[in-house]
């Protein structure tokens, strides 16, 4: 994370100060502060729901604010594991993990966590539905009675077969004991348990809704602040939950306002109307920075920005023809000219935290910008030049337009026709009525394993190959390889094949640059982002200056 002075923003930026003053705030001694958020989305989906937003804006206002895992992520630091509800955990064996319970843990509604909540967080009637575990059958200890169940979204068992693809049940062995049964072997058992879904929900709650609907928009969990007010496509409000069990939270109130117009976002933030706004895209630090009482931070994080292709369109369907796009980018150029070189090109799907568990992959890099090879490539695939459409929304990813118009201006270098289709939501992207063409996407490191997202994103489970966008027999495979076998080298030679398959012979993506997040705020908050999209607003990260 790198905290931006005026100095550095105006080397980086070329801007000029705004000449706006900051209004003074006025604020009870003693008093805890309340604070606004502007940000570009709250959920995509309209729920709080952690399964049906599985989402980079999600992760933002759920994490670790509202729910809580077992094992928690180190959000301010190096994004591994450490103690949450449960204090310790351990294997008894390459298919069973045992975790004990924090004693004492309040839900917003009083009442305590106990394993009970633990295993009805993975039940049938919670996630799973009428799915089965990959390579055995259900156990689970919490019964399932479809004709009281609540009618969950259709997606959830699908995600939540994603994420947990042979979980065959959670055993209650105590009030603070639980054992993780899966029904093949798995060494990302406890990577799973920190990724975005698998937090804990109180059970009582759930039964005691209405339905699912009015449950997702008021979740009862575990996490410092509760849900005050929820509109959705407006506002979220959360309150301190005073008997949180990692101390009394710093701040009476957060709430995340829905602005999707940046030039919007940095005004309010200027003229107080706002103490952070999100997702700047970096021509903006400069306005910030240059205005006295605001600073930006801003930080790579564990999630790479991609395109994905829909093999259902004719023309993509060739592998030729993927290969030439990919082949036609020059990734560097775009960092430097949208991004002002704040981040980087990876190695492919691959992130750098895997070197301490050595499943990087030395050696590799994305496809090489070659236009010569490009056009030979069309050439060989026969391409007459037919229209192939790209479905873009308005800077969902920050510089997405912009970066989405540069990409079609380089295709047409090498006689690529692509044509952009603006989309109003995630809807009308995900629309496979029509094969569609070109899709923009993200990738998360979220379990510090190639697991994810490779498997987890294009595996047999995956939305590519669910949706019927893309699917490759060898890969599903190698998935299998990935998620079961506990022999290091037969899992490190798997992932490095399925680079070598999506990236090169069979493109089910092309990966454009690590993703960078710039935040505006108040510089008088003290308060530090984290290399991700969470925003932590726990005691050990907010002081606010006498």
């Amino acid at each position: 994370m790198i905290r931006l002075n005026r100095r550095h923003a105006l080397g980086l930026m070329g801007a000029t100060a705004t000449g706006l003053m900051l209004p003074g705030y006025l604020r009870a001694q003693g008093a805890r502060p309340s604070i606004t958020i502007a940000v570009q989305k709250i959920t995509n989906n309209n729920t709080l729901d952690v399964w049906n937003e599985q989402s980079n804006v999600g992760e933002r206002v759920f994490y670790p604010n509202l729910w809580e895992g077992l094992i928690l992520r180190d959000w301010m630091g190096d994004q591994g594991p450490v103690p949450g509800l449960a204090t310790e955990w351990r294997r008894i064996d390459d298919k069973t993990l045992e975790l004990k319970l924090r004693e004492g843990v309040k839900f917003h509604n009083g009442d305590e966590l106990t394993a009970e909540d633990v295993a009805f967080s993975f039940s049938r009637e919670r996630l799973f539905g009428d799915t089965e575990p990959a390579g055995g059958e259900t156990i689970f200890a919490v019964d399932y009675k479809p004709e009281t169940a609540k009618d969950i979204p259709a997606a959830l068992p699908g995600i939540g077969r994603r994420k947990w693809p042979s979980l065959a049940g959670v055993e209650v062995v105590d009030k603070y004991t639980v054992r993780f049964h899966n029904a093949t072997p798995d060494v990302t058992m406890e990577g799973r348990l920190y990724s975005g879904g698998s937090q804990i929900l109180n059970r009582r709650a759930w039964d005691e809704a209405a339905s699912y609907d009015e449950w997702a928009s008021k979740p009862v969990t575990t996490g410092p602040y509760y849900v005050e007010e929820y509109r959705p496509d407006v506002s979220l409000t959360l309150h301190a939950f005073d008997d949180y069990w990692g101390g009394r939270p710093p701040l009476e109130r957060i709430t995340f306002v829905e602005v999707p117009e940046v030039a919007s976002r940095v005004n309010g933030l200027l003229s107080g109307e706002y103490d952070f706004a999100c997702d700047l895209p970096p021509d903006q630090i400069g306005t910030v920075m240059n205005t006295d009482g605001f600073e930006v931070q801003n930080s790579t994080i564990w999630n790479h920005r991609i395109s994905t292709f829909n093999t259902r369109n004719e023309i993509l369907a060739d592998p030729l023809v993927r290969r030439a796009m990919t082949h036609a980018i020059d990734r560097d150029a775009i960092v430097q000219a949208l991004w002002g070189g704040m981040t980087v090109v990876p190695a492919g799907l691959q992130f750098e935290s895997w070197r301490g568990s050595d499943m990087f992959i030395e050696n590799w890099t994305v496809p090489e910008y070659n236009p010569q090879l490009a056009q030979d490539l069309l050439k060989q695939a026969g391409y007459k030049g037919d229209a192939i459409p790209y479905r873009l929304l308005n800077n969902y990813y920050t510089n997405q337009v912009p970066t989405g118009q540069i990409l079609v201006e380089m295709w047409k270098q090498v006689g690529l026709n692509v044509e952009i289709e603006m989309k109003e939501n995630w809807g009308q992207i995900m629309d496979f009525s029509t094969p569609g063409g070109i899709r923009d996407w993200s990738a998360s490191n979220t379990i510090n394993d190639p697991i994810t997202p490779m498997v987890t994103q294009f595996g047999p489970n995956s939305s590519p190959q669910q949706n019927h966008e893309w699917t490759n027999a060898e890969v599903n495979e190698l998935a299998l390889v990935m998620e079961t076998s506990t022999d290091h080298a037969k899992r490190k030679k798997a992932f490095a094949r399925m680079l070598e398959i999506c990236e090169r012979e069979d493109p089910a993506y092309q990966l454009l640059h690590q993703n960078a997040v710039f935040t505006g705020m108040r510089s008088d908050l003290n308060w530090k982002a984290a290399p991700a999209f969470a925003m932590d607003f726990r005691a050990e990260n907010w002081r606010l200056d006498g």
